[in-house]
């Protein structure tokens, strides 16, 4: 019998045991799925990436020319003032002595910068100073030397915003990616609400985080949920410039006003109209920096009214950044640096940028006179009569000469011919304005997008069709005539023939006729949207958007090329000709350019400003390059070793 009971009891404690190591397993199992399901859907979220150290060009054969510096955002680093901006990263000293710049497309990459912000992120054991650029990723600076966060997703690399949190992780806001978190291994996103967004300003930390975007409001992700704020919730607008955050509070700036939120529910609407930029917590008041009024000081408790604070400064405008020093308050605007007392009233200018030979940097038309002096076009400030070499321009901007899209120079009267989005402007040979022809003058439409000389007149482009100017008067085509498409973007002439490159093809005019029409359907050509025509020997050369650059001969055959013919823009009549070369500027690509001895293109982007090239021009042997983040120049022999 106690044989028995002693055979029972080990048949028991066996079978505990296998049960509680068939439990362990179960266990094991179950945590197993459970860390594989984890790692699965955070590969499903995360992206692929490189941390690598910049390395600078070795061969920088651009010259830039000197362009206005612009403030964006400053940040002290190092016992430093640092400042980014569209042209680079400035150091200054204490005293606001200038020590250090590091130039976009030379030491950095060709993108501007947005944004900058000290931290010390899990992946290193010291503080740096973080930089998002407009393109290439974001940038950690230690004082020496540079890395790069790259992801390899093109989207994911267009960065609008930082937020270093304690963790040592970075949030960051993108133009179409939303918010992406940087843990040091990995780059995710942190949920699939805040995916697909342009964030245009991040406050808050991983668990309790708001996010201000272009178009949809505000996002507030908190508790494992997100909820979005927009007008009829009582935000005064869903275009969201800055946040500012307390423990209990938090203040979103729009274009029409800031509004607070008590513990994540909408409370009241400040500075109602106000087109706020940035917004800074001090005490009991809240700092409004605004595009067009200044700064703007509200007070949040007490009834007291706001106190505009402009002091009689004229540098008081397009606030960019509001900075609290203890005692005082920094303002960064476009152009200067600026102290405010304690009392809010009194205003020291801390710096300022340098003089600069260009009014601008988004270049978008250029043009080399018989005068050898250059013409440079701006989107949306006019432009500037430059003589070079002596360090002298002339700016002219008014209602018609505003958005240029391309400039003329004629070579038989010496005068110069200017696109615009306003008419077409006619200058003297001297840089005079003398003439503005408009739509009450027989063209077609206001809008110029360009201007050859056809015959014994001009041709002129518009997004209506095309106007034929000359000494009998005005007469238009349009697609009624047999125009291929009446949105035309580019004029291309050699001889009687005139190649006009629209919105949904090429049409060929020959003797006042259309003969052919090319589109993607009837032809070889890849891409209707037609951006720049130029004639190249005997044959022309077509730039497109988003088909490349394609080969034309005399019989209507289409030549794809190696390198320029894939998937890439054109931009808008950004197409050169030499005795040597033929150049083409691209959206977001470079410097495309093809030497006629060999046959083969080249792509240059080490020393351009932006990769973005909208504008080309050549004299004396220089080419001059314009981009939407300025300008540079090369002799024409370097553009290859």
């Amino acid at each position: 019998m106690a044989r028995s009971w002693r055979a029972w009891l080990g048949l028991a404690v066996a079978s505990a045991g296998f049960l509680a190591l068939a439990g362990g397993f179960v266990g094991w199992r179950t945590s197993l799925a459970l860390r594989k399901a984890n790692e699965e859907v955070q590969a499903e979220r995360g992206l692929r990436f490189v941390v690598r150290p910049l390395t600078t060009p070795q061969d920088i054969r651009f010259e830039a020319v000197s362009a206005p510096t612009v403030f964006f955002q400053a940040a002290r680093f190092q016992e430093h003032l640092y400042i980014a901006s569209p042209s680079g990263l400035l150091e200054y000293d204490s005293a606001g002595v200038s020590l250090r710049q590091f130039s976009v497309g030379r030491e950095l990459p060709s993108s501007p910068l947005v944004a900058l912000s000290p931290a010390r992120l899990a992946d290193s054991r010291e503080q740096e100073l973080l930089l998002a650029t407009a393109q290439d990723g974001v940038l950690a600076f230690n004082g020496h030397s540079f890395r790069q966060i790259y992801p390899q997703e093109a989207e994911a690399r267009a960065i609008t915003f930082l937020l270093p949190v304690a963790s040592g992780h970075l949030l960051i806001g993108t133009k179409k990616r939303g918010v992406l978190l940087y843990d040091g291994k990995q780059v995710t996103t942190p949920h699939p609400t805040l995916n697909n967004l342009y964030v245009q300003a991040l406050a808050g930390n991983e668990s309790d985080l708001w996010v201000g975007t272009l178009n949809q409001g505000v996002l507030h992700w908190h508790a494992g949920a997100t909820e979005s704020f927009a007008e009829k919730e009582g935000l005064p607008d869903p275009q969201v410039q800055a946040i500012a955050a307390s423990e209990e509070k938090t203040y979103v700036g729009t274009v029409l006003g800031v509004a607070e939120f008590d513990r994540g529910r909408f409370s009241r609407v400040l500075a109602s109209g106000v087109l706020v930029t940035s917004l800074l917590l001090r005490g009991d008041n809240l700092i409004v920096g605004s595009e067009d009024q200044g700064v703007i000081t509200v007070p949040l408790a007490g009834g007291r009214r706001p106190v505009l604070n402009t002091g009689g400064t004229p540098e008081l405008s397009e606030v960019r950044q509001l900075m609290d020093a203890g005692d005082a308050v920094y303002v960064l605007t476009r152009k200067a640096l600026l102290q405010m007392s304690a009392r809010g009233f009194a205003w020291r200018q801390v710096l300022q940028p340098g003089p600069a030979l260009l009014s601008d940097r988004n270049v978008s038309a250029l043009a080399v006179d018989g005068g050898k002096r250059l013409w440079v076009g701006y989107f949306d400030r006019g432009l500037d009569l430059l003589e070079v070499e002596a360090g002298r321009s002339t700016h002219v901007e008014n209602e018609h000469v505003f958005c240029v899209n391309r400039i003329w120079p004629d070579p038989k009267t010496g005068t110069v011919a200017v696109a615009t989005a306003n008419g077409l402007v006619r200058f003297a040979e001297a840089g005079r304005q003398e003439q503005v022809l408009t739509r009450s003058d027989g063209l077609i439409a206001d809008h110029v997008t360009d201007v050859v000389a056809y015959r014994d007149g001009v041709a002129i482009a518009t997004p209506a069709g095309l106007t034929f100017l000359d000494a009998s008067g005005a007469r238009s085509m349009y697609a009624f005539q047999g125009l291929v498409n009446n949105h035309v973007y580019a004029l291309g002439v050699s001889g009687d023939e005139l190649l006009v490159g629209t919105l949904g093809g090429l049409s060929v005019i020959g003797q006042g006729e259309i003969p052919v029409n090319y589109t993607s359907g009837t032809s070889g050509l890849k891409h209707n949207w037609i951006t720049a025509v130029v004639p190249v020997g005997e044959d022309w050369m077509v730039g497109t958007y988003g088909g490349g650059i394609l080969g034309l001969d005399r019989v209507g055959r289409f030549r794809s090329f190696d390198k320029a013919s894939g998937k890439m823009v054109v931009n808008p009549n950004a197409m050169l000709v030499t005795p040597r070369h033929v150049l083409a500027g691209t959206l977001g690509e470079g410097l495309y350019v093809f030497d006629r001895e060999t046959q083969r293109w080249t792509v240059m982007k080490d020393g351009l400003p932006s990769l973005n090239v909208t504008a080309l021009a050549e004299g004396s042997g220089t080419i001059y390059v314009g981009t939407d983040n300025g300008l540079v120049r090369i002799q024409e022999q370097k553009l290859h070793p």
